[in-house]
Parts: structure tokens; sequence; C-alpha cells
């Protein structure tokens, strides 16, 4: 009787590919293509750095600075833009889409300690860095202590 090593990761993949061809052939079913009913929203990361400061990245390759909106109304950040498919490329010609186009929008709800009016983009490498400063009544202050005695 022959050994056979269990896998579970590989139970796991096998499990996931029956999920996809199932799910896969619901979608082959409709004429319309997947992605013109997929939203698209980018990935962010949000952290705070050494200065204080709130920074939000999102990943938007493919586009240029001018397909991507940022808009700061009420607390409220909201990313606004479009990712359109190549139009050198007939639809007849394309053997598999997974990326994803279209208009996106994001919002997040800032807290009351932000700059609004000081609020910086920079769009590199696909990746849009938003830095936006807290108030300076918002930073945190290092208060001397005097002992007398």
């Amino acid at each position: 009787m022959a050994i056979v090593r269990f896998d579970p990761f590989r139970e796991l993949a096998s499990m996931q590919d029956r999920i996809n061809r199932i799910f896969g052939e619901a979608y082959r079913r409709g004429d319309d293509d997947i992605t013109l009913r997929t939203d698209w929203v980018p990935a962010v990361d949000i952290y705070e750095n050494d200065k204080h400061e709130i920074i939000i990245k999102a990943e938007m390759p493919g586009l240029r600075k001018d397909d991507i909106d940022v808009s700061v109304e009420n607390n409220t950040l909201t990313l606004r833009g479009q990712r359109e498919r190549e139009s050198s490329v007939k639809e007849e010609q394309y053997h598999r889409v997974e990326r994803a186009y279209g208009v996106f929008s994001r919002s997040f709800s800032l807290p009351q300690t932000i700059d609004a009016a000081n609020v910086q983009a920079e769009y590199k490498d696909g990746v849009l860095t938003l830095t936006l400063p807290k108030r300076e009544e918002a930073k945190p202050r290092q208060v001397q202590v005097q002992i007398q005695g």
C-alpha cells in the first residue's frame, strides 16, 4: 500500500478551481461581458506617518493624472476616475480579460482634525499618494513640566 501525503493546500486549490468553474459558467451564459458588469475600485492603504499626517495610497495602474479627480468636501475625501480598455484592440481579438475597466468612485470619511485646505496629491508609477495633514491644534504637543523646590 502506497503512502499518500495529505496536502490541505492542494485540496483547497482543487475546491477553488471547482467553484471558479461553477461561477465562470454562470457568467458565460450571458452574452454581455463580465467587465461591463463589474465595479472597479482602486485598492488603498491608509496609515499615519511620523509627521502625524494621514497618508492614502491608491493603486491606479494604467491611468493618466487627467483621468483622476480628487475632492474634499464636508469631511469626505472622494476619488473618482475612469480606466478605459485599449481602443486599438478589437473585442474579438481578446483571449482573456481579467482587468476591470470603467468608472470608479471611492469615498472616505475624514476625521475633524484634518486640514482639508492643505491636502496634497502626487501620482507616480500608477500609485496616487494623498497627504492629509492634521490641523496644528490637533497635533500632539510636548509640554515641559517645571519642578519647583
